[in-house]
């Protein structure tokens, strides 16, 4: 996939369901519910129990949606993704030699970075965006803005305290999409196997990151 076609999809749907999981069975009920809820883009982490033979499952069974991985920390994590089916690639980290194997690849890759210098050094390496985590450590929505100005022609995509009230911030602030992760999957519903409550939550956040707000 070329980086252009990859931001025209950050661009259409706005939001990527991280999952993470220490069951099989469970990481694929969470990703079940989110796609009804109608969400697309769905990363299964590396760490999750089961995530190849999950992310092999799921290209299968939801063929509407991308699957991609995340939390890769080195070349053989990204080689075993890649042989899996993971259609985009998430890192917690700036790695130059991740990043040229995704492209040699073919495959989309976005690291994670916090400072200019990270995020600037990412992307000249030639990333498909960057991923600003933490971001709610370092001032949320308001240093997502404050990156605009000089750093505006970078897709970034915060993760790490984005939640439902405040998504729609960051897309406001200049973000090309968020991800999210625990604020979509409650410990409450999770324990009780909520399916359609989480599929509700799925399809709210969707409208609201869709819909400009009024």
């Amino acid at each position: 996939m070329s980086n252009q076609s990859w931001l025209t999809l950050l661009q259409q749907h706005r939001f990527i369901a991280v999952i993470r999981s220490p069951w099989l069975s469970l990481g694929h009920q969470m990703a079940q519910a989110v796609a009804l809820g109608g969400l697309s883009l769905i990363e299964i982490t590396w760490n999750s129990e089961g995530a190849p033979q999950l992310i092999s499952q799921l290209r299968t069974e939801l063929p509407h949606c991308m699957i991609g991985t995340g939390t890769l920390l080195n070349l053989e994590q990204l080689d075993q993704a890649i042989e899996a089916g993971a259609q985009f690639l998430f890192t917690p980290h700036v790695n130059l030699t991740l990043i040229a194997a995704a492209i040699q690849a073919g495959v989309p890759i976005v690291p994670g970075a916090l400072t200019p210098t990270e995020i600037v050094t990412a992307w000249e390496a030639g990333a498909s965006g960057v991923k600003v985590f933490p971001v709610q450590a370092v001032g949320g929505a308001s240093y997502v803005k404050a990156l605009q100005g000089p750093l505006g022609h970078i897709p970034l995509i915060p993760t790490g305290g984005v939640t439902l009230e405040n998504a729609w911030e960051f897309i406001a602030a200049g973000a090309i999409a968020v991800g999210l992760s625990g604020e979509l999957f409650p410990k409450a519903l999770i324990a009780t196997e909520d399916w359609k409550a989480i599929a509700h939550r799925a399809s709210t956040l969707k409208e609201q990151l869709t819909t400009p707000a009024k």
